[in-house]
């Protein structure tokens, strides 16, 4: 059985998993912005612990793209496992370090113990440099999956032929290209032939 304290743990923990806080998860799921706020989680008087009703939790989940299972996992403080590998946004790893679909491979890579219920196929990258500030900076870790869904609106991790990794807001597609955007917003949208692109996973999480 779950606690009080651990129902609202793992909605925030849901709302970092989201890339956003307990407000912004509780906006983009439709809800009233205060809806998952500190000052919901117990009555005025502080005498009584509320709960999150069945149904904005439900709302919450599929605005985060996780299912129940995984959520229950962030609840009870589970440890997935994810690998690791310190590398440059900008550098050329290629075949060395990827395959053709986004998952890694070779001898660069080691498993990591990581909080809370990863997709099987998720692994993280930590930034070696500056490339993607003031958004990520050196030392931030992204953990991204090749399986999950990408919807307009989430942030990415691509490769090009050329081997050059980095990270982007994804606007959208068609048949032949990628519409993306700079991840600091600013109205500088890119067309990228999808002949172009190697692999492009969503990022899931960010540790900062």
């Amino acid at each position: 059985m779950f606690t009080h304290a651990q129902i609202w743990r793992g909605i925030d923990l849901l709302a970092a998993h989201a890339q956003t806080s307990p407000s912004g998860l509780a906006r983009r799921a439709g809800l009233d912005a205060t809806t998952f706020n500190p000052s919901k989680r117990v009555s005025a008087d502080g005498s009584k612990p509320r709960w999150p009703s069945t149904e904005s939790l439900t709302k919450a989940l599929s605005a985060a793209n996780l299912d129940f299972e995984s959520f229950a996992a962030l609840v009870l403080d589970r440890n997935g496992r994810s690998v690791l590998l310190r590398l440059e946004m900008q550098d050329r790893a290629g075949a060395a370090c990827f395959s053709s679909g986004g998952l890694p491979r070779g001898e660069n890579w080691q498993l990591k113990p990581f909080p809370g219920l990863m997709l099987s196929d998720a692994y993280s990258l930590t930034l070696g440099n500056q490339d993607l500030a003031p958004v990520y900076r050196s030392g931030d870790t992204l953990v991204v999956s090749p399986q999950s869904d990408i919807q307009p609106g989430d942030r990415v991790v691509l490769e090009r032929n050329n081997g050059q990794i980095s990270a982007w807001t994804f606007l959208g597609r068609n048949a032949q290209e990628l519409r993306l955007a700079p991840l600091d917003g600013k109205p500088d949208e890119r067309i990228v032939t999808l002949q172009d692109i190697r692999w492009m996973s969503r990022i899931m999480w960010v540790s900062q």
